[in-house]
């Protein structure tokens, strides 16, 4: 009987560096004789990625924050079921950069769709599936949309206003409060390796990590 893969998921606000560090997370246990599947959110499977397109664009009409939770989550429903729940069954780790948390996070926290919303959202696209360990790379907004910025890849979402970062920094960190055995905070205002340093030792602690 096959075990099944473990599932972590990386979430932070822009310029936390997390898909840096999900790189790092794929290539630490496949050195520990893991399979690994490295995906994103939105994006992962070819209707997710096509939804992406639409969400992270620049549209003139603008994109409410009903609609963009609804593309969010039809996106995760074919990302989940067609990429993350097979890989996951076959015993293969999934790495994930985004998921659930960071709907409630930008699209609750910060554009006020209510929470009962989103949940109802959440059963229906992907039952309710969390992940067994979430690493939230958290930084000062300031400093992150900096970051985002001195990259010159700017998405629609790091053209926000730093208020509404500040409102999605505290979303993820009351979700690490309401979940702190599975959202484990790094302060990610750091260097890359010393945060791929804290993130290898929360990683060692793993059941079953080889570490």
């Amino acid at each position: 009987m096959t075990t099944r893969g473990r599932f972590i998921t990386l979430e932070g606000g822009e310029g936390a560096g997390k898909s840096t560090q999900a790189r790092f997370v794929r290539d630490w246990l496949s050195e520990y004789g893991r399979e690994v599947v490295l995906t994103r959110e939105p994006g992962g499977s070819p209707l997710a990625e096509a939804i992406r397109g639409i969400v992270l664009g620049d549209w003139a009409e603008g994109v409410t924050a009903s609609t963009e939770v609804l593309l969010m989550f039809a996106a995760r429903a074919a990302h989940w079921h067609t990429t993350i729940a097979p890989a996951l069954a076959a015993g293969r780790d999934v790495v994930c950069d985004r998921f659930v948390d960071s709907s409630y996070a930008y699209q609750s926290a910060g554009k006020g769709v209510a929470a009962a919303g989103l949940k109802a959202l959440e059963k229906l696209a992907i039952d309710s599936h969390r992940p067994d360990l979430t690493l939230l790379l958290d930084i000062d907004p300031e400093e992150g949309l900096r970051r985002a910025q001195a990259r010159g890849d700017e998405n629609r979402f790091e053209q926000e206003t730093l208020d509404f970062m500040r409102r999605v920094r505290d979303g993820f960190l009351a979700r690490a409060r309401a979940e702190p055995q599975r959202i484990r905070v790094i302060d990610a205002a750091r260097d890359a390796d010393a945060v791929s340093a804290e993130i290898s030792a929360i990683l060692a602690e793993l059941p079953d990590s080889g570490a």
